[in-house]
């Protein structure tokens, strides 16, 4: 019963931060006089919902219920959730109703010709796990996000490397980008929540960063498909790309990422890739599949250093 309990706890923190964050007036309502809360209060959501206040709390509290899916669907209706919101919400209720089994955790691997394609578009790409390690890259991925090579396989990850101080250089919509990130691995766990890799990569940026606990705490959850970003390269300045996620075999599988630069930045990839033509081989890297532990001695290695 632990995971369930686990799930219903989580079910009931997501609800909450999300109540918490919608006002009255996002839902055309008037606010009244004298309110002491920010968001919505809880018998606003049930009366809004078609459900009792009662009924509502014991859901925020993780206590022992199994709301159908069209009761949260109205809950979701209430909060104004978007798509990606509700099928989060939908997950999450499904592990609280029944027990889990015991997550089946095949190693993640790159197929052969995942590396040749790597190897031969001309756009920066890397294959990374649900937990955003990095498997393998090629050189305009390196050229553009720093050479995950100068970094051990356990520090390869796009969210370890994100809260280091000098990769936060090269992003100049910061927290935006970690939002994001963040939101991707919120969605990984809440399908396996006692991964040893998302455990250890959760514990360590829970302890060494307060940014990263505020972003955690907001409950965010996204889906890896499609975003943009604008990455700050010491010597070609500003790419805005747009960034596509291809799944590379049924869920919860690696997925390749490709960079795609936004109109008015052509001409800006194309000199990175003369920056990276001129100083690697054309061959994909490949790292082995992370650990499912940080090293034990305590060590930071140095971020990847500006090409």
């Amino acid at each position: 019963m632990g995971n369930e309990r686990a799930a219903a706890r989580e079910l009931g923190i997501f609800l909450r931060s999300r109540r918490e964050r919608t006002t009255p007036q996002d839902l055309g309502l008037e606010p009244g006089p004298r309110r002491k809360v920010e968001g919505l209060r809880r018998e606003e959501v049930a009366a809004l919902a078609g459900l009792s206040t009662d009924y509502y709390q014991r859901l925020e509290q993780g206590r022992n219920v199994r709301p159908s899916d069209a009761l949260l669907d109205s809950i979701a209706d209430a909060l104004g959730m978007d798509e990606v919101e509700r099928r989060h919400l939908m997950r999450l209720a499904q592990l609280a109703r029944r027990p889990r089994l015991p997550a089946l955790r095949a190693a993640d691997r790159v197929p052969r010709n995942t590396r040749l394609l790597l190897a031969a578009i001309d756009l920066p790409a890397f294959v990374a796990t649900r937990h955003l390690d990095m498997l393998a890259w090629n050189n305009l991925a390196a050229a553009l996000l720093g050479d995950p090579r100068e970094l051990p396989p356990d520090r390869r990850n796009v969210l370890l490397m994100l809260f280091h101080e000098a990769f936060r250089l090269r992003c100049p919509g910061w927290e935006a980008m970690a939002l994001d990130y963040i939101g991707i691995l919120r969605a990984a766990v809440a399908t396996d929540p006692d991964h040893p890799r998302a455990v250890a990569v959760v514990n360590e940026l829970s302890v060494g960063s307060p940014e990263f606990r505020r972003l955690w705490a907001r409950h965010d959850v996204r889906e890896i498909v499609h975003g943009t970003k604008t990455i700050r390269h010491p010597r070609v300045g500003d790419i805005a790309v747009e960034w596509d996620a291809y799944p590379l075999q049924p869920p919860p599988g690696p997925l390749m990422i490709v960079f795609t630069p936004k109109a008015g930045h052509e001409e800006r990839l194309r000199l990175l890739k003369v920056i990276a033509d001129a100083g690697e081989d054309r061959e994909p890297h490949a790292a082995p599949s992370p650990a499912t532990h940080l090293a034990d001695d305590g060590r930071r290695p140095a971020p990847p250093r500006p090409r």
